[in-house]
């Protein structure tokens, strides 16, 4: 995971369609991503449950010269963080949680949000196959129209990337931005 600034997020700001703003990162980790706004003049909040992720990533961005605001806190419930945010950016993070974790993460995210608000959520989707039903560790991906369920009520779904390719692991991801109703 610690690549860097992911493509589509840096694409989407590039071009324009995501301007500077109020952004937080959720699910930081290492902050490649909230350092990358930052210093394309967002006011960064990054969040991770890992504290040793947020003082590598507090590191990182000190050597980078920027200032992002890191916070430890539970995406399920988000005990350190308030206002709205114009720009949430979550590459990894929802699809690592089973589905009552998911249904907690919305309702903790829907609060930091107002109408306009642009979410980018990176995660794994495609069709589960049977074997991986019985593998312990594994949470599962998005299933087959999880996202536009779960987020439809609250914002307006744009699927802006992905593909599913089983001669890889994992086989598929998807990729959508979405913006507040």
């Amino acid at each position: 995971w610690d690549i860097g600034a992911r493509e589509e997020l840096v694409g989407l700001v590039e071009g324009g369609r995501i301007r500077p703003g109020r952004a937080i990162d959720l699910g930081c980790g290492a902050g490649a991503n909230a350092i990358y706004l930052a210093q394309r003049g967002f006011d960064v909040t990054g969040v991770d449950y890992a504290a040793a992720a947020i003082d590598k990533a507090r590191a990182r961005a000190g050597a980078a010269g920027v200032q992002v605001n890191f916070v430890v806190d539970d995406l399920t419930n988000l005990r350190h963080i308030s206002g709205a945010f114009d720009f949430l950016v979550d590459y990894g993070t929802l699809d690592d949680l089973d589905l009552p974790q998911r249904d907690a993460y919305l309702r903790s995210l829907l609060p930091i949000t107002r109408p306009g608000s642009q979410f980018l959520l990176w995660g794994f989707e495609y069709p589960v196959r049977w074997w991986e039903r019985f593998v312990p560790f594994y949470d599962g991906p998005f299933y087959a129209g999880e996202v536009v369920q779960r987020f439809s009520p609250y914002f307006q779904i744009d699927k802006i990337g992905g593909e599913v390719d089983f001669s890889k692991w994992p086989p598929g991801y998807a990729v959508y931005l979405m913006t507040r109703g």
